[in-house]
């Protein structure tokens, strides 16, 4: 007697199904893993904004204590104005300030910021003394990896923007030398730094 054959199943066109859950779980953990990220790039982003925002504050508050001067915060990034407007009718004076700070060992500002500070100065013409002045400040823990800081020295550094230079992307570094960045090349570029009308336990010169 003659026993039935056995029918077998083709298997073309299905898929294997363990290798199809580990694509499942893999898409799912790509994805989470770019959600992390995106939540982390955005706090690191809001963490600078704050620091910026509170070196800004700082200023203002230093100059509008001292005798003669009154300053202003203007506005964003995002709006085509300085940082910091200050002010001194006695000393005939104006400052368009841009203020940089940071944990790395380069504070970076780009040419556009420089060109309305200019912009700005130049409005005023009635005051005798008008200068664009460049304030860098390197907290006091230095960025050694995500997440990972080291104590320093806090420092300021005061820079005056020379008009007869040509307008570039601009660099500051922790030992307070400042260089040229033209397309992505360093050149060289010497501002002086200059006295504030305040007094400051961090400044260096």
């Amino acid at each position: 007697m003659m026993l039935p054959k056995r029918k077998i199943l083709k298997t073309r066109g299905i898929p294997n199904y363990r290798n199809y859950m580990v694509k499942i779980v893999s898409k799912k953990t790509t994805s989470i893993d770019d959600q992390l990220q995106t939540i982390a790039n955005k706090k690191i982003a809001r963490t600078r904004r704050q620091r910026g925002y509170n070196w800004e504050d700082t200023l203002v508050k230093r100059f509008n204590a001292t005798e003669g001067w009154k300053a202003f915060r203007l506005g964003s990034p995002s709006v085509a104005l300085p940082d910091i407007l200050a002010v001194s009718t006695n000393a005939n004076t104006i400052f368009t300030i841009e203020a940089k700070s940071g944990t790395g060992t380069t504070l970076y500002v780009p040419y556009d910021q420089i060109i309305r500070c200019l912009k700005w100065i130049n409005t005023f013409e009635l005051y005798k003394t008008r200068k664009m002045i460049l304030a860098f400040k390197f907290i006091s823990k230095k960025r050694i990896g995500t997440g990972k800081y080291e104590h320093r020295q806090l420092r300021e550094f005061y820079k005056t923007w020379d008009e007869t230079n040509t307008i570039t992307d601009c660099v500051c570094t922790y030992e307070g030398k400042t260089y040229a960045l033209v397309n992505g090349k360093r050149q060289k570029l010497e501002l002086e730094n200059y006295q504030m009308p305040f007094k400051s336990k961090h400044l260096i010169l």
